[in-house]
């Protein structure tokens, strides 16, 4: 069993280290075996630096800032499909049915689903996902 034995003046110096002494520029440990490690004045910092907050808040606003950019001009694009539909116009739903526009309100568009039939379904203008073909005659 190894007794480690501290004198007054290593324990003053250990002390003075460890809680800052604003005179001291070198820094002393003692190790196990009862030597002592002089640090000349070097503070060791973490695996990222001193600035590794700083840089974790610069990469989060840029995330939110990407984001809310990039939904913007999804949004844009969408509005203006949405705004540019027209009669004979083929599209597909948001629940996975085609169909020709025949007729178009404000809030719904009537479309055309069957040609033999002549089945007609309205929906709402948010619900048209995309277009997928130019038909116009």
């Amino acid at each position: 069993m190894t007794l480690l034995l501290i004198t007054n003046e290593q324990l003053a110096t250990l002390t003075l280290g460890q809680f800052g002494d604003e005179g001291s520029q070198t820094t002393t440990a003692t190790t196990a075996d009862g030597s002592t490690n002089t640090n000349g004045g070097q503070i060791s910092t973490g695996p990222f630096g001193d600035n590794f907050f700083p840089m974790l808040m610069l990469l989060l606003v840029g995330m939110i800032v990407f984001s809310f950019f990039g939904g913007r001009k999804q949004k844009k694009r969408r509005a203006s499909m949405l705004d540019s539909l027209s009669k004979h116009d083929q599209v597909l739903t948001r629940g996975g049915v085609f169909g020709t526009i025949v007729e178009i309100k404000p809030d719904r568009v009537v479309l055309k689903v069957d040609e033999s039939s002549n089945t007609r379904i309205t929906v709402l203008r948010e619900s048209i996902e995309q277009v997928t073909a130019d038909t116009t005659d």
